[in-house]
């Protein structure tokens, strides 16, 4: 029997989102692709450090054991690497070093594996190489840049806590696109009168969707366990605030998808926030949200919309 992805999370991740790769990429940059081989064999029993998607990671792969079946996981994760098969065994050491339950990848020397993300029915990719994320949203698949951010892994802590911006993130940027044209007057009278009416889904709503079948699992093995506390925990961090609020709300609703929390910040600084929630990921597609978010969280670059479009 072939192994189905169709009803699974898949997650497509680069080992620069997972890892700390910056000893090797600095021998690859500096010495040529024939001294990293040569690195990557001479270390290839020293497992690599964790990088910034690490607990996202590790937390999510976590959620599988509310599977009856071993065999027929909730969430998949795939290696996309750049690597080829040799120069990534590293990396492929590191995982089972940490234990993390990850066994399939895909290794394209020097080329970018984005265009495999529909063939393994991915929900999202990760990584913290730039123009692979960029090439990935303009093909319209779900992508983000990890960037350099604060991180903690505490292994006492089971919860897996996940954040969104709302739009460009998880709905389309077409209100953003009257907010950067008319001013946020215009904005909130076009969310006003357009609030039955959910939005066009964004990059990351199928990620969003996917996850909401976790949250329902949770509640399912809540029934048979009734002392198990729920560990995924969905946030909404957004700049949008009253009246502009209802809209988003709706949207979520007909999506079939639920937010634990709901932050309508109306502009105040999203780093406070962010620093008392503590996700394990953060995802916007504002750099100016981002700098200060990387501050406190692990954050990651959703590069898709009008705020991202090159300046003419």
């Amino acid at each position: 029997m072939p192994y189905e992805l169709d009803n699974r999370l898949v997650i497509g991740v680069a080992s620069s989102a997972v890892f700390d790769l910056q000893a090797s990429d600095a021998v690859f940059k500096s010495q040529g692709e024939a001294a990293y081989r040569k690195f990557q064999e001479a270390h290839l029993d020293d497992p690599l450090p964790k990088g910034i998607a690490f607990p996202f990671i590790r937390r999510l792969l976590s959620l599988n054991d509310l599977s009856a079946d071993a065999n027929d996981p909730l969430v998949e994760v795939v290696l996309l690497s750049r690597n080829d098969p040799d120069t990534g065994l590293r990396v492929m050491k590191t995982i089972e070093h940490y234990g993390l339950g990850m066994t399939r990848a895909i290794f394209m020397q020097g080329r970018s594996p984005y265009e495999y993300i529909p063939a393994l029915n991915i929900a999202l990719f990760l990584s913290a190489n730039k123009p692979d994320v960029d090439a990935a949203i303009r093909a319209g698949h779900a992508a983000g840049q990890v960037l350099a951010s604060q991180f903690d892994d505490d292994d006492e802590d089971r919860t897996l806590r996940i954040a969104f911006d709302f739009d460009g993130v998880l709905a389309g940027d077409e209100s953003e696109s009257v907010m950067q044209a008319e001013g946020l007057r215009e904005f909130h009278a076009h969310e006003v009168k357009n609030v039955m009416q959910p939005h066009n889904p964004g990059p990351l709503k199928e990620f969003m969707v996917r996850m909401a079948r976790i949250q329902a699992a949770e509640e399912q093995h809540k029934v048979l366990h009734p002392d198990y506390e729920n560990r995924l925990r969905v946030s909404i961090v957004t700049a949008r605030n009253a009246p502009s609020h209802e809209r988003a709300m709706n949207t979520l609703k007909s999506w079939g998808v639920m937010a634990n929390d709901a932050f309508f910040l109306g502009g105040i600084d999203k780093g406070r926030v962010l620093a008392v929630l503590k996700p394990h990921i953060f995802f916007d597609d504002q750099p100016g949200h981002l700098k200060s978010a990387s501050a406190v969280a692990p954050s990651v670059h959703v590069p898709f919309g009008i705020i991202n479009q090159p300046a003419t």
